[in-house]
């Protein structure tokens, strides 16, 4: 009897051909990038915004809230498209809506236009194009030993985004006015389409054994999505590692929303906004390979712990100094180390527990709780303000999220279910 044909998707059997590991990498860090960029740096066009059409800052905030919800809820959708039809369908429509969304939020002249498109088509393209579906995408096609290093050059690809876009975004503003910024920040997007081929994945009825896949069992065990989901919401270091992913939402989101005019209300210029949320973005280039890499070495649950605890300590120590341009970026450079630094543990603990089958749709319920974060940061941000005149209160609330995730993230165990575990022995 002949051999059965090698898979091309199997390095171990047979050449990728131009789809090279490294190849894989530098597209999807290329998409991860342009996807962060303009989204990281959307709170420079809060203030141009709401004085043009006399709006309060709760509006913009609601609509971004609504944004970071609906990237959220559609995320595990998404994940589960990109899982049953392939990855570069799911990017291509994504990227199409996140590009239509900024084009068109630039003639956004009224609190609702503003939550269709800066809220509902962008925080759909997100769900479709974003790094997670980047991650998703590197777990299934890249060989084992690729991956947790994949995994934090990926997110630092994003932080490089944020990097960029943030200044980016206050020159565009002052040069050209913000509606010609948004529109080049749409056009920008479109660069997504050409290197989503590299991420292409196959049909869940097409696929073959995925690299790595034979050795380690993932595939010894199929499972329909029902099946999949069950078992992860049955799993209790799953939902605690769910629950503990809340509070980086919350923070993230607050700070890149409403930190450039929290700044600006306490007497600092906008560029100093501006060069904060880029040397978060730099900085978190370091954090996040460099957890990445220690992903391979050291337990993942104590790298969240530590990562949540130290952002609390961070946190707290920034808001109760008086304020100054030093204080302001070398607390983006603290921050920007523990920024993204999450995703490499987070992503490698669902790979580990449940493998790669399904790894798209269950990394999309673990970042719903992200967004369920980011929308209440967000939107508790432009609350507080407007009935209070102060960020103070979210602030210390993003401290005592900090504590309650690393606590919660401890008792995590790190080892496959016992479906893939009886599989791989």
């Amino acid at each position: 009897m002949s051999a059965p044909a090698p898979s091309v998707l199997d390095p171990a059997r047979t050449p990728l051909g131009w789809r090279t590991p490294l190849v894989i990498v530098v597209c999807g860090c290329g998409i991860a990038l342009l996807a962060f960029g303009p989204r990281s740096a959307l709170g420079f066009f809060l203030t141009p915004m709401s004085q043009a059409n006399g709006w309060g800052r709760d509006v913009f905030g609601l609509a971004l809230a609504i944004q970071n919800l609906l990237w959220g809820i559609a995320q595990p959708f998404a994940g589960a498209l990109a899982d049953r039809f392939g990855t570069i369908r799911v990017i291509a429509v994504g990227a199409l809506l996140y590009a239509g969304g900024l084009a068109l939020m630039a003639w956004s002249t009224s609190p609702l236009a503003l939550d269709i498109t800066a809220g509902v088509m962008i925080g759909f393209g997100l769900a479709g194009c974003s790094f997670n579906l980047v991650i998703a995408s590197f777990g299934k096609l890249l060989p084992v030993e690729w991956r947790s290093l994949s995994f934090g050059a990926g997110t630092a690809a994003g932080s490089f985004g944020q990097f960029l876009f943030s200044p980016l975004a206050v020159g565009l503003n002052q040069a050209f006015g913000w509606q010609t910024t948004l529109l080049m920040f749409g056009t920008a997007m479109l660069m997504i389409l050409p290197l989503s081929i590299a991420l292409a994945t196959p049909r869940a009825e097409a696929a073959a054994p995925l690299p790595g896949a034979a050795a380690s069992g993932e595939n010894a065990a199929p499972q329909s999505l029902r099946q999949a989901l069950a078992e992860a919401l049955g799993h209790r270091s799953y939902v605690l590692l769910v629950l503990g992913f809340f509070t980086c939402g919350f923070q993230l989101a607050f700070i890149t929303v409403h930190m450039p005019a929290y700044l600006v209300d306490r007497g600092l210029s906008a560029a100093v906004g501006g060069w904060t949320l880029a040397i978060i973005g730099l900085f978190n280039i370091v954090g996040s390979l460099a957890s990445g890499w220690l992903g391979n070495r050291w337990p993942k649950r104590y790298l969240l712990a530590a990562n949540y605890f130290s952002r609390a300590i961070a946190i707290a120590i920034f808001v109760s100094l008086p304020a100054s341009p030093v204080a302001t970026l070398v607390f983006g450079a603290v921050l920007g180390l523990l920024w993204l630094s999450t995703v490499p543990p987070t992503s490698g603990l669902v790979l580990l527990m449940f493998g790669t089958r399904w790894f798209a749709m269950l990394s999309g319920f673990v970042f719903f709780s992200h967004q369920v974060g980011g929308f209440l940061g967000v939107w508790i941000g432009g609350i507080a303000f407007e009935r209070t005149g102060s960020y103070d209160l979210v602030w210390w609330l993003a401290v005592l999220f900090g504590v309650l995730s690393a606590v919660i993230n401890l008792p995590i165990v790190e080892k496959p279910v016992a479906r893939l575990a009886a599989a791989r022995a």
